[in-house]
């Protein structure tokens, strides 16, 4: 089990995902979900997502995070914001290619009554499978070193 969660909040136009723990592909349906009811409500003028909790994060949520923000450009022409205060965070964050697809700040926002969990969702072997190789071809796609890192294990899920 994940000792992480994500929790989420629409107040006034912005959209927040805030990212506490341990934070694994466990919760990337739940996640998926949410990436996908934001942007039928498309009447929003922030997104915000707050990392400044987060112990760790791993390379399908990331990827989750630059498809949200893809997805934030092509549909509303929006650059979503990521908030970290973990120097650790900010380094994995930059070395992904965040820096390119994000407005990375160190300062918290505060909504801490507006947050609640994402509910969990069914997670079937083929469904993770599928949101863990979309979430790595997309991080792909953001840089040379990604390419590089992640071409194996795409390639291995591509087989199947």
């Amino acid at each position: 089990m994940s000792t992480g969660r994500i929790q989420f909040a629409e107040q006034s136009g912005t959209f927040v995902l805030k990212f506490v723990g341990e934070v694994r592909l466990t919760l990337c349906s739940a996640l998926d979900a949410t990436i996908e009811k934001i942007f039928t409500a498309l009447n929003f003028s922030a997104i915000v997502i707050d990392l400044t909790e987060t112990e760790s994060i791993d390379s399908t949520t990331l990827g989750l995070l630059a498809k949200l923000s893809i997805l934030s450009r092509q549909k509303v022409g929006l650059l979503p914001t990521v908030v970290t205060t973990n120097p650790d965070i900010s380094r994995l964050l930059q070395s992904m290619g965040f820096d390119q697809v994000f407005n990375i700040v160190d300062r918290p926002i505060p909504c801490t009554d507006c947050l609640t969990d994402l509910p969990s969702q069914d997670q079937n072997e083929e469904v993770v499978r599928s949101k863990v190789l979309e979430a790595h071809k997309i991080l792909m796609g953001l840089n040379d070193s990604n390419r590089e890192a992640f071409h194996d294990l795409v390639n291995a899920l591509e087989r199947g």
